[in-house]
């Protein structure tokens, strides 16, 4: 008989069903998954990652700009604020309570912080570094964390008001502070997904073919990067292209970028090093291995398409102490827009052998030259800034105790805003002429006096023997008889310091009549033609690197290049293909050096070279022509004058002039002097003078013309109408000044 199984006891006992959450148990489970959403949305909104990386790059970026605005505003206030000061000492001046030292002072500060200004207005505002953009998104996490306490601390004081309102039977604070709260909550607690931070800056899209390094920022943070990078052709990566260069961040990415570049336009490079980051752009060296840097020359408008830069922004300049090498300069700004401004400089307060800055190079070294001895062509074409290029060169030899300046111009104002402290400004033809021969035969007399002297080969300047510096503008404009006086005292006027400086539009014989360009000591260039290069510079010039043609001159808008110049035979400078810019000095202040070195006395020639000039014979050229019967058959184009006929001839006032005789023109001077004193100025227009002398005496002068006035003037020893600066609405009118008239009293 079958045994009969029992049931397990285990298994015969009833499953206990599970027992169905609570409605307390609900709104428990509800309320912590809520918690979590709010913590995780708070903790997410703290460490702003509702914010993408291009959002903190363009806050970084606003910031970055803001701050630059800033530095512009201020300086601004200051400029405006010296200005002030500048107008308060004038008008203290006008009125003989101010010393002029002082005016002269306050008018360099305010050229000084002008340019300040310029400089701040020109740099670069580069794009933030990594390090700025991190700084950014530490400053908003600081921020919203403050709030966050803030707003949580400002709240108690809210709830227990309401409260104790409801207390008092007046709950609808309380129910607005409940309502609130809840419709917050409900916000903040719904479900949350984090949101990613990665995002790509929209000023430096990097091609994929670059490597994850090229990210890195500037070293410091700082927008001036040394970083000694040495790299070779061989450690180019496989398959990597060319990119543009805003992409390069880092002296390595740069390296990498002008190798694939000169790579892709077939450049004999071999390798790149001592990379620098500039305000402007970057530079670096360039070795190659066949033929010369003329390569990078060549092919420059092609790499700066490659670089994407604009046009001129690829700038070689080969060394000399290393053939096969060059600085590259990759530009995009603005190299000279942090230069210093030129110093102030006292009357009477140098030597003319004494160097003296006019300029920086594109690489920041100072332009600093002497001009003793040294004849000099300065070339630019319309535009291109001759002028101020002249005028930054006079500022330094109207300075000098032991030189005399000269202005010669036949078709424009030359030296302008110096006239008052130059000792001698020639514009007519007449007097161009009576000028060059007047100084010709004062070389050839000191070529005679110097060992007599005891100065051995070379004359030597000083208070009591100055040397001459003529200014020779507008060249081509000169007569033919000009041009061949100052082509003879270009050849012997040098040892006996009486150098000449000749501007021109052109460098070539069409404009200087001769082909003398290449025989000057000093040559500078500025925006012209390829063929002045080549005709100043040399033929081979522009494969060497002078490259003043693609140089661009001024328009009625926009400077440009006016001013920039390559150069060569710089006293104690080596020759090398060098951009520089002649830093151009405002006009109001170039007029008040001017006034203030007029007042201080000007420097003239010694009575040695006058006396010895009348031993001297003239050149065959300038002589009149007789014939066999002794009578004269052709008149002497030029007549040579003595040093006082000079200064009549040209309307500049002699040196010593006697007290005038009685007479019309004491009288005339007079009462100049006096109806200057009853308007209580110090200076007139000549058309507004004469109304004052008719106001003055009605028969004396109710019907004298302006003509008639200043030939008066003129006869007196007054000289020529100078220009007087800054009168009402005008910026550079023509008249007498009350001192200069009173002096001849």
């Amino acid at each position: 008989m079958a045994t009969e199984v029992q049931p397990d006891p285990i298994e015969q006992q009833p499953v206990e069903e599970a027992a169905e959450p609570t409605r307390r148990d609900r709104m428990k489970a509800a309320f912590t998954e809520q918690r979590g959403h709010v913590a995780a949305r708070t903790k997410d909104w703290l460490a702003t990652g509702d914010l993408d990386h291009v959002d903190i790059i363009q806050a970084a970026t606003e910031r970055k700009n803001r701050k630059y605005n800033e530095k512009i505003a201020h300086q601004n206030r200051i400029v405006a604020e010296a200005h002030g000061n500048l107008y308060n000492a004038k008008l203290q001046a006008e009125n003989g309570d101010g010393h002029r030292s002082t005016f002269a002072h306050l008018g360099g500060r305010v050229a000084a912080e002008e340019s300040k200004l310029a400089a701040l207005q020109n740099t670069l505002v580069l794009p933030p570094t990594d390090r700025e953009i991190a700084n950014v998104r530490h400053a908003k996490k600081a921020g919203r964390a403050g709030l966050l306490a803030g707003g949580g601390l400002a709240s108690l004081p809210l709830l227990g008001a309401a409260i104790e309102q409801a207390a008092h039977g007046q709950p609808l604070i309380l129910g607005v502070v409940a309502a609130g709260a809840s419709w917050g909550w409900y916000v903040i607690s719904r479900p949350f997904v984090g949101r990613g931070q990665e995002a790509e800056a929209p000023f430096a899209l990097t091609p994929a073919s670059l490597p994850a390094t090229f990210q890195g920022e500037l070293s410091g943070g700082a927008p001036i990067v040394d970083g000694n990078v040495f790299m070779s052709v061989e450690q180019l990566p496989e398959g990597a292209k060319p990119f543009p260069i805003r992409n390069a961040r880092t002296p390595d990415q740069l390296a990498q970028c002008v190798l694939l570049a000169m790579v892709a336009e077939g450049v004999p490079v071999v390798e790149v090093s001592d990379v620098v980051r500039q305000p402007w752009g970057w530079q670096c060296i360039v070795r190659v291995s066949d033929g010369t840097p003329a390569a990078l020359i060549t092919k420059s408008g092609d790499l700066e398409t490659k670089f994407d830069l604009p046009t001129n922004g690829v700038r070689p300049q080969p060394i000399q102490a290393r053939r096969a090498c060059a600085i590259l300069r990759l530009v995009d700004g603005d190299p000279f827009a942090t230069a210093p401004g030129l110093p102030y400089r006292a009357p009477k307060s140098m030597s003319i052998t004494d160097k003296f800055r006019i300029g920086t190079s594109v690489g920041g070294d100072p332009l600093d030259l002497s001009l003793a001895g040294v004849m000099g062509l300065w070339v630019a074409a319309s535009g291109g800034g001759k002028t101020g290029i002249l005028q930054a060169l006079a500022e330094g030899t109207t300075a000098c105790y032991d030189n005399i300046t000269i202005d010669l111009d036949p078709h424009g104002d030359g030296l302008e805003d110096l006239g008052d402290c130059v000792r001698i400004t020639a514009r007519t033809n007449e007097q161009i002429e009576a000028v060059l021969l007047f100084f010709l035969v004062m070389s050839k007399a000191r070529a005679r006096l110097r060992q007599k002297l005891g100065m051995g080969k070379k004359w030597k300047a000083s208070a009591k023997h100055p040397a001459v510096t003529i200014f020779f503008d507008e060249f081509p404009k000169g007569t033919e008889l000009a041009k061949k006086l100052a082509f003879d005292l270009l050849l012997v006027g040098r040892k006996e310091l009486i150098q000449l400086e000749i501007a021109s539009q052109g460098g070539q014989k069409g404009y200087l009549g001769e082909n003398f360009a290449q025989m000057v000591a000093l040559k500078a260039v500025g925006p012209c033609k390829v063929g002045d290069t080549r005709a100043v510079f040399g033929d081979g010039s522009v494969n060497e690197g002078y490259l003043p043609h693609k140089l661009s001159p001024a328009t009625d808008t926009d400077p440009k290049d006016a001013g920039h110049i390559y150069l060569q035979g710089v006293p104690g400078r080596p020759d090398e293909p060098i951009e520089y810019a002649v830093h151009e000095t405002p006009s109001a202040t170039l007029r008040k050096l001017a006034e203030e070195r007029l007042e201080a006395g000007l420097v003239e020639p010694d009575q040695d070279s006058l006396d010895a000039m009348r031993g001297v014979d003239l050149p065959e050229y300038v002589e009149a022509t007789y014939d066999n019967d002794g009578n004269i058959k052709k008149d002497a184009p030029v007549e040579l004058l003595t040093w006082d006929q000079l200064l009549r001839l040209c309307g500049a006032q002699p040196a010593e002039a006697d007290p005038l005789s009685d007479g019309t023109p004491r009288v005339t001077v007079e009462d100049a002097v006096a109806v200057m004193e009853k308007a209580g100025v110090d200076r007139m227009k000549t058309e507004v003078l004469l109304l004052a002398l008719r106001e003055y005496d009605a028969d004396t002068y109710g019907e004298m013309t302006v003509d008639e006035l200043k030939a008066l003037l003129k006869t007196a020893g007054a000289g020529a109408p100078i220009t007087l600066g800054q009168i009402g609405e005008e910026s550079n009118p023509r008249g007498f000044k009350r001192d200069r008239l009173r002096h001849l009293l």
